[in-house]
């Protein structure tokens, strides 16, 4: 089988040539191809381009846009966020890196016909899929996995028809990490403040009619578990016009341990507190953590279609510090609520039979990056760690990553004496194939295009949310 790949890939390099095929083919050194454009693959890219002068590095991303979850994942109103996007152009723009959008690894192209046609390939794809909850009624209309309601205003393609109703007064999140309180904040923001965003016209027009006036957002374990970091939780506390409505309960106890906390939880904890019974005495609209619950059932509505309600199991916890369990009681209590949203993880999916997977982790096994029992792939970000931490983490992880494989590169681990076609083989494989790919200038024109439609609306950009409608853009 890997002979055939190999003498397939000769032919499609003689091909490359034919068809005219214009690349760095005279540069001599490694040929990397990243699995992925969000920010493991570009940090990844980034750190390879910076510590060899002869490395060429190649992009591939299925959507025509690149950036990942920098454009799809981070929320409309963190704009200061999304400027790491400038350092991603620059790498995209590097003489030695190319990106190749609108190409479906798995699919379009194997990641063995990948690793034939390069020294070493990094999957670099994230976590695309929604962790389910795991009870009865979670199919009922009227929940919605984070992950969309997020790709909903946020611009992402496949969940543009989202339409979630938003009439109810009660929506509950199920978690309590920065994605929730994301969330949470976008449902009761004044729509001032998201006017001016990147945040998709049809969201927006959405939320102006949205009848949600209290929020919230459940989590299993206590408040010296919460998820969240301190910069998340203090743009809610401060939200206008929105007040905290605690239950004391929760707290009890808390105070007597503060002392003993880590400094970063200590922190957290002590603006939680002054949250408690906080905010504007007459403001419309409410949000409040709620403790030690887990879901059990989601309750529907007279016609047994919609989510009216969620029954929560409370919790008792046993152990303390980060690694408190939290167990289930028989004590039962019922919220009603008409949207429901569960944030609660993501997970990673198997894009290649050839791929080594753990299916209970939703992870590519792996040492320091290097997938288990497969010379010359590597993994970063998500796929290689699980689904947690900032941006920041992100880039640290791909980094590491990074320099395990330039570490192989040295060592001889990776032979760099075997000259691989790279682009220009894959290139030409894609075109027997008819995927036409987007390159990074490709994408200028689809950036240019968001911009100019949302300058009348006085917003940075209007995503375009139809991958025809940003293909016909790109190549025209």
């Amino acid at each position: 089988m890997q002979k055939m790949i190999i003498n397939r890939i000769v032919r499609i390099h003689i091909l490359s040539r034919a068809t005219g095929w214009r690349g760095l083919s005279s540069v001599s050194g490694p040929r990397v191809c990243v699995v992925g454009g969000g920010p493991a693959g570009f940090y990844t890219a980034q750190q390879l381009l910076k510590a060899r002068q002869d490395a060429l590095v190649d992009i591939y991303e299925r959507l025509p846009v690149p950036f990942g979850l920098v454009r799809f994942g981070v929320a409309p109103d963190h704009p200061e966020v999304k400027n790491v996007i400038n350092t991603f152009t620059q790498t995209a723009h590097h003489e030695r890196c190319s990106f190749h959008g609108n190409v479906n690894v798995g699919r379009d192209v194997s990641v063995e016909e990948l690793r034939q046609a390069y020294h070493a390939v990094v999957l670099s794809y994230g976590a695309e899929a929604n962790r389910p909850i795991g009870i009865p009624g979670e199919n009922l209309s009227g929940i919605f996995s984070a992950k969309d309601f997020v790709g909903w205003y946020n611009g992402i393609p496949a969940n543009k028809e989202l339409c979630p109703d938003l009439s109810c007064e009660t929506a509950v999140i199920l978690g309590q990490g920065n994605v929730a309180l994301d969330v949470a904040r976008i449902l009761l923001s004044p729509l001032d403040t998201l006017k001016t965003t990147d945040i998709t016209q049809h969201a927006l027009k959405a939320l102006a009619g949205s009848g949600v006036r209290r929020v919230l957002i459940i989590g299993r374990r206590g408040p010296l578990q919460i998820a969240c970091t301190i910069k998340e939780l203090r743009e809610l506390v401060n939200l206008p016009n929105t007040r905290a409505e605690m239950l004391l309960s929760d707290f009890e106890g808390i105070k007597e341990t503060l002392k003993d906390l880590p400094r970063p939880r200590k922190r957290l904890t002590d603006l939680l507190m002054k949250a408690v019974n906080g905010g504007e005495d007459k403001a419309e609209k409410s949000w409040s953590f709620r403790f030690s619950r887990s879901p059990v059932e989601v309750l529907a509505g007279a016609d047994g279609k919609r989510a009216a309600g969620i029954r929560l199991a409370l919790n008792k916890l046993e152990g303390s510090g980060e690694n408190a369990r939290a167990v289930p009681t028989d004590q039962l209590e019922d919220v009603d609520c008409g949207l429901i949203i569960s944030s609660i993880g993501y997970k990673s999916i198997l894009i290649d039979p050839a791929v080594p997977f753990d299916p209970r982790r939703s992870v590519v096994p792996n040492d320091m990056g290097r997938v288990q029992d497969t010379p010359g792939l590597y993994c970063s970000g998500w796929v290689k760690r699980g689904p947690t931490g900032v941006i920041a983490t992100t880039m640290n992880d791909s980094f590491d990553t990074a320099r395990v494989l330039l570490q192989d590169m040295e060592t001889g681990e990776l032979d760099l004496s075997i000259k691989k076609p790279g682009a220009q083989a894959i290139s030409a494989l894609l075109q027997t194939r008819g995927v036409r790919t987007v390159l990074f200038s490709d994408w200028e024109k689809i950036n240019a295009e968001e911009e100019r439609r949302g300058k009348p609306h006085g917003k940075p950009r209007e995503k375009l949310l139809d991958v025809e409608e940003m293909l016909q853009i790109a190549w025209s």
